[in-house]
């Protein structure tokens, strides 16, 4: 990759997520006492649009990520029996859209590795303790995950790039977070 590259790449990140960008904000802010681990996402300007329904007493952890009106988007299971933590995500239909793997090996920066079905696979790298990391898909990143920008407990910030999938982005992040935890 040479230098002009390089420089076009970041000049792009920078109309993208760098102060008044093109990316969406997404705001998620856990409950401290619920049952299930259900939340709301919200987006820049405070309006709701999107429900995370954690389903409580289940053998598996489970996700349903919802819209406004209640309609499920996808699910987001814990999948048992593997060496390396994994969740899968799988539409409304039942068909898998993604899976989230940790890396095996990450001694300075926690990765995970997200194998999509049916678009490019994304990595994920950062510290994903402090919720501080970016979603890459072939070698670009298209959002990143923030804690910094906010001192309240489990509250923390998804931007992204216009043309991705927040369905697909939010549901990845949930289950990051449901994992490094």
């Amino acid at each position: 990759m040479g230098l002009g590259e390089r420089r076009a790449r970041r000049r792009e990140e920078r109309e993208t997520f760098g102060y008044g960008g093109t990316a969406r904000v997404y705001l998620m802010r856990e409950k401290l006492l619920s049952i299930g681990d259900d939340f709301w996402i919200e987006d820049e300007e405070g309006r709701r649009v999107f429900k995370v329904d954690g389903k409580a007493l289940r053998l598996r952890k489970t996700f349903h990520l919802e819209d406004l009106h209640g309609e499920r988007l996808c699910t987001i299971q814990k999948r048992v029996m593997h060496i390396r933590d994994t969740m899968e995500i799988e539409g409304p239909d039942g068909a898998r859209i993604a899976i989230v793997h940790k890396a095996m090996i990450s001694p300075l920066r926690e990765r995970w590795k997200i194998d999509v079905e049916d678009g490019p696979d994304l990595r994920a790298q950062g510290n994903i303790v402090d919720h501080e990391y970016e979603i890459e898909a072939d070698d670009r990143k298209i959002a990143q995950v923030s804690k910094r920008w906010f001192r309240v407990r489990d509250t923390y910030g998804v931007e992204m790039a216009p043309d991705q999938d927040p369905a697909l982005l939010l549901a990845v992040t949930v289950a990051i977070d449901d994992m490094s935890h």
